[in-house]
């Protein structure tokens, strides 16, 4: 008798190890779903972390984990669980994910090895190669960035087979034309952005081909942008302020002031706008509101009427990019006074 419950305990006993995993298997296979289907981020990082409980060996639960706190600005947290994962089984995808967690905590130097990794191991990842040139531009790398942008674009172009741009290899020729610039290669960028204008003639292309025919002081084709830019776009402020300001380079002071003025109704503080209406102002013999909107400048910069010199205006527009020509009009105004 007693053999005969020996045996019919140890065969209860096979079956409750056979089917507790099962069990548990379930339950995590119905607690994935419902994390995976979740549209709350604390419950879908709240069942993942349930699931993970049940089988640490879970990975995708990780994975999916890690992207619910990055959504929820938690990169830290991210960072760990993608962690965990590049330990056990490293993927390209998975140090793409870490390298931009540790982006968004400003850990750049960490997300370009994270992003060169990524793209070592999958060399379809485009957004690997395109993540690296940015990290690489935001540490001052610019022939580094060059490096990546350039080799998108070029690989586009020498295979094209289709008319269609795709979004990677419009971002890194605006990027390539941003990293131009940086270099010193004007001519350069000014055809990169020309190719940008060609796939996307928005009012933000055309507004970024002006500005850096303003820093040529090719007055007359970025005034030409700028005008593009706000028949595009009228609530660009600062493409007013620049076109105000090719304008007055150009000895069209109504012109200026009108469009200073209009930048002006989008920002009351706008110093530099306020110095612009003052040089256009003075430039058209009205000293009156040459004077007010210069004393409003003034005031806003903390200077009043106490100017001692022109490095009190440090921090302006004029002062970084047009030295000479402000130096000249800031000794006039200040006489106004």
């Amino acid at each position: 008798m007693f053999f005969v419950e020996y045996i019919l305990m140890k065969k209860l006993l096979t079956i409750s190890l056979i089917l507790i995993p099962l069990f548990l298997f379930s339950q995590e296979k119905k607690l994935y779903r419902k994390a995976v289907n979740s549209e709350d981020l604390n419950k879908k990082i709240e069942l993942f972390s349930q699931v993970i409980k049940l089988n640490p060996k879970n990975l995708d639960a990780y994975f999916y984990r890690a992207i619910a706190k990055d959504e929820k600005g938690d990169y830290t947290g991210a960072i760990v669980d993608y962690s965990k994962i590049i330990i056990e089984d490293p993927d390209a995808d998975t140090y793409l994910n870490r390298g931009n967690s540790r982006f968004n905590i400003g850990d750049f130097e960490a997300a370009k090895l994270d992003y060169a990794k990524a793209y070592e191991l999958d060399k379809n990842l485009i957004n690997a190669r395109y993540s690296l040139g940015c990290v690489k531009y935001d540490l001052g790398d610019y022939n580094g960035a060059f490096l990546d942008f350039n080799s998108i674009v070029q690989n586009f172009f020498y295979r094209q087979k289709s008319i269609v741009i795709p979004i990677h290899v419009y971002k890194s020729l605006l990027m390539r034309a941003q990293v131009y610039e940086a270099l010193g290669n004007n001519l350069k960028a000014i055809k990169d952005y020309s190719i940008i204008i060609y796939i996307k003639p928005n009012d933000e292309n055309y507004y970024n081909r002006g500005k850096l025919l303003m820093n040529m002081k090719l007055y007359k084709y970025a005034n030409a942008d700028f005008k593009k830019s706000v028949l595009l776009n009228k609530n660009n402020a600062y493409a007013y302020f620049y076109r105000g300001a090719s304008y007055l380079f150009l000895g069209k002071y109504l012109n200026a002031i009108s469009d200073f003025s209009e930048a002006i109704k989008f920002d009351t503080m706008d110093f530099d706008a306020h110095l612009g209406l003052a040089m256009a102002y003075n430039n058209v013999k009205d000293p009156n509101n040459a004077r007010l909107n210069f004393n409003r400048a003034n005031t806003m910069l903390s200077i009043g009427e106490n100017i001692k010199t022109i490095e009190q205006y440090r921090n302006t527009f004029w002062f970084q990019n047009q030295y000479y020509y402000f130096n000249n009009n800031v000794i006039k105004l200040a006489k106004l006074n």
